[in-house]
């Protein structure tokens, strides 16, 4: 899944611009990103091309803040709808003759701030009149998505259902409800204490806290979780990098970047049954990128490689996962030692494991319940060298920080295993039942 156009563009970005004749596309100001030229080139058909290219569905952001309810149903018109209409048939000249079949829609995005600075009252009234005109067209089915609060705000959520329920809870479509969470930083993005080290993680795992106590006021509002919980912001921000334009959010990864990711994917796995879909902000050259790009280089981040170790949880049954042990003491407060989750396909359980003490290993004892092992078939693991905290990817040296198989385990039986986990490590095990 992969969102698009934004972000604080959304609300600023009308798609009609980003259709026809590439040479033909007009050239506007984004107002969100230093005031540069928007030159239009990657409009829908070039982003469906890409989604397609990537083997991800495509997540439309519309344009609540400067649009219309008018732009926003024609968008989906033009995308969605099979037959010969004015818009249909456009999109048929534009090279697709045959209907995108786009479902995932986002009624705006930070519409408490940059999306408008709607009170919850206001954008629920627009979020109402709005969703009232974006239908289900041919074989597609909309699922729509309301901008839900940033961090864990509580009182935008009671008092955006609040307005929904009582004025017109029962005839408006809403599937999903997006949160946004930042972790912040502390240092730089490259330069850290050890004490910073666990300040940054500790505010990473803030966003379990946020799906607990959002997901437990939402079902006040929707018991039967006919409304699914996503949160489509995430991940960390970091003070400008020196020498880049502070507006395009450019900074590097490192590897704590890459525990985050990884404390931050287990916590959405735990909680499958609240979460319903996540998005990293963003994919490249900006805030938490999987991917650096300078010219023709390509560089891959260490949270890239958490997401290619973490990927064969996709698709799989997420299991309970209990973890006991010491935590660690910094100055915001707890921060548990070992954290992970699980996943199961038929008899393959992936389990992935962080130690986030940054510079002692920690013996750890897994324990399977209503299964017996019969092998830890592999260990992979994020690789660095040893002890550097610090360690990233850069043009000149893009593998300081890659993936690597590991011989982590001591022993094992029928009923489980005890495995060395490395100081600052992200860990997947796979093992057959």
């Amino acid at each position: 899944m992969i969102r698009w156009p934004g972000g604080c563009f959304a609300d600023d970005y009308h798609w009609q611009d980003g259709v026809g004749p590439r040479a033909g596309r007009p050239r506007r100001i984004n107002i969100h990103w230093g005031n540069v030229v928007e030159s239009n080139e990657v409009g829908t058909h070039e982003f469906l091309d890409f989604c397609d290219m990537v083997g991800a569905k495509p997540y439309f952001c519309g344009n609540l803040g400067s649009g219309t309810v008018r732009e926003m149903r024609d968008w989906v018109e033009y995308c969605n709808y099979p037959g010969d209409s004015t818009l249909a048939l456009e999109r048929g000249k534009n090279g697709s003759p045959d209907p995108l079949g786009v479902e995932f829609w986002g009624v705006g995005n930070e519409n408490w701030g940059c999306g408008g600075n709607f009170s919850p009252e206001d954008y629920g009234t627009e979020y109402r009149r709005y969703s009232t005109y974006l239908r289900n067209l041919g074989d597609t089915k909309l699922f729509l998505i309301a901008c839900g609060p940033a961090q864990n705000d509580l009182d935008w959520t009671r008092r955006f259902f609040t307005k929904l329920r009582k004025d017109y809870w029962s005839g408006t479509d809403i599937h999903g409800y997006a949160a946004h969470y930042y972790c912040g930083t502390a240092g730089t993005a490259t330069e850290y204490t050890e004490a910073q080290w666990y300040e940054l993680l500790h505010s990473a795992i803030g966003v379990e806290p946020l799906i607990v106590q959002q997901r437990a006021l939402m079902d006040g509002f929707d018991p039967a979780h006919k409304i699914g919980l996503i949160v489509d912001e995430w991940g960390t921000w970091h003070k400008p990098t020196p020498g880049q334009n502070p507006a395009f959010l450019w900074q590097q990864n490192s590897v704590r970047d890459g525990l985050v990711a990884a404390l931050s994917l287990d916590i959405f796995n735990r909680h499958a049954d609240k979460v319903v879909m996540t998005n990293i902000a963003q994919t490249i050259n900006v805030l938490q990128a999987m991917i650096l790009t300078e010219g023709a280089g390509m560089v891959k981040t260490p949270t890239f490689h958490v997401y290619d170790l973490y990927s064969d949880h996709q698709g799989g049954q997420s299991v309970r996962t209990l973890v006991g042990g010491p935590y660690i003491e910094t100055e915001k407060g707890k921060l548990p030692q070992v954290a992970g989750s699980a996943s199961l396909k038929g008899s393959t359980l992936t389990i992935t494991l962080v130690n986030s003490n940054a510079t002692q290993a920690t013996e750890t004892t897994v324990r399977l319940f209503g299964g017996e092992l019969k092998e830890v078939a592999a260990t992979t693991g994020l690789q660095f060298p040893e002890g550097d905290i610090q360690a990233h990817n850069t043009f000149e040296n893009p593998d300081v920080v890659t993936l690597g198989g590991q011989n982590l385990v001591v022993s094992s039986n029928a009923s489980g295993f005890v495995l060395n986990l490395p100081a600052s490590s992200v860990t997947k095990l796979t093992v057959n039942l």
